[in-house]
């Protein structure tokens, strides 16, 4: 495997935090920040969740604005389902919908928008490659179920 092997926080904090698998795992050993500080925020945000909480509780554990806590949560919410599915292929498929509606609810207006979105298709396409590597499977084997 090229990078470091991740775990399922490491991967929900790349997720949220809106880094791509590869870049996180570079940093993995060199950066306190990908070590440390967002797998926290991970554990922070699943206790909250857990126990029921909203974003006024979320917002204090995390000292930042009520704002933000709802769009860490919603960001952590989609990257749950990203790295929760069942499969790389359906992990691929689930964020780059998630990258399409994104784009669409910021708008798509402009060839730069455009750009914008294959942009972050392009990045979804490396941290599909990246999930390959860790189920130790090929582009082609998901070939099929890449064409439904």
């Amino acid at each position: 495997m090229k990078y470091k092997r991740m775990t399922k926080k490491h991967l929900l904090a790349a997720e949220t935090f809106s880094y791509s698998y590869a870049n996180y795992a570079d940093h993995l050993g060199i950066n306190q920040r990908f070590d440390e500080y967002m797998p926290n925020d991970i554990d922070v945000i699943e206790k909250v969740v857990n126990s029921g909480q909203g974003i006024k509780e979320l917002a204090v554990e995390l000292d930042v604005e009520e704002d933000v806590a709802q769009q860490i949560l919603s960001l952590y919410a989609t990257a749950k389902e990203i790295v929760f599915a069942e499969t790389a292929e359906a992990s691929f498929r689930k964020g780059v919908k998630s990258s399409i509606l994104l784009s669409l609810e910021s708008g798509l207006n402009s060839e730069e928008d455009i750009d914008k979105l294959v942009s972050q298709i392009c990045y979804r396409a490396s941290d599909f490659a990246y999930l390959l590597d860790l189920e130790e499977k090929e582009l082609s084997d998901y070939s099929e179920a890449l064409r439904e």
